[in-house]
């Protein structure tokens, strides 16, 4: 049985006066441990449907089952508590706090769950030394590489232990040498993790590394 299942998403944006229909009755099932890529041109709705998948965001219609949980059925403080325990997110942009060090934005979300410190910071540090950050560990985001910022942000999204991962153009901002480099690791983690994985891209290697390609267009997914 597939372990994230959506059936019939339905998700409209008004825009001035007109209603613009992104997801139209769209299904999706990702078994545990797969690692599925969207593709698909810019505006499509790639973003608004991991959005959804995260509880980012609530669809206008249809179902998202994560395991045994349906997010519509969660009120906003079950959501959030839902996104903190069960999902990581990778954007393209990595939302680094520029005050913090990378070890410290790594473990952000193990100090909102109220991990006792020590553990955060060593399961912080363990995953960063696992992504090749071990010497950056006191180093702002200033003070990185666009791909070593990524290679944090990753390690933010991983850090907690989430059951689902969701990617928005993980290397979209990164240079091809960069961004094959960082496309090894996520599903060299994901695969050791048993993750389920959803990566939107436009990048047709990290497409193709992934063991499904669908097709995003006119509001439902397709086999690429």
């Amino acid at each position: 049985m597939s372990f994230l299942v959506a059936t019939g998403l339905n998700k409209t944006y008004v825009v001035g006066a007109q209603r613009l229909h992104v997801l139209r009755d769209l299904d999706l099932s990702v078994e545990r441990g797969e690692m599925v890529a969207v593709v698909g041109a810019s505006g499509v709705g790639k973003s608004t449907l991991l959005h959804l998948l995260g509880g980012l965001d609530r669809m206008d219609s249809g179902s998202i089952c994560v395991g045994d949980i349906e997010l519509s059925m969660l009120s906003e403080s079950a959501l959030v508590a839902f996104r903190n325990r069960h999902v990581g997110f990778v954007f393209q942009f990595h939302h680094l706090l520029p005050e913090f060090s990378a070890v410290e934005n790594a473990e952000m979300p193990l100090r909102i769950a109220r991990l006792a410190p020590p553990e955060a910071r060593t399961r912080a540090a363990g995953l960063l030394d696992r992504l090749g950050l071990a010497d950056r560990l006191t180093h702002r985001p200033g003070m990185l590489s666009g791909g070593e910022q990524q290679r944090v942000a990753v390690a933010r999204a991983l850090v907690a232990g989430p059951s689902v991962l969701l990617a928005d153009e993980p290397t979209g901002d990164l240079d091809e040498t960069t961004a094959a480099s960082l496309q090894a690791l996520l599903r060299e983690i994901q695969r050791e993790r048993h993750l389920s994985a959803i990566i939107a891209t436009h990048n047709t290697r990290l497409a193709a590394s992934c063991d499904r390609v669908l097709r995003l267009e006119g509001g439902r997914l397709t086999p690429a």
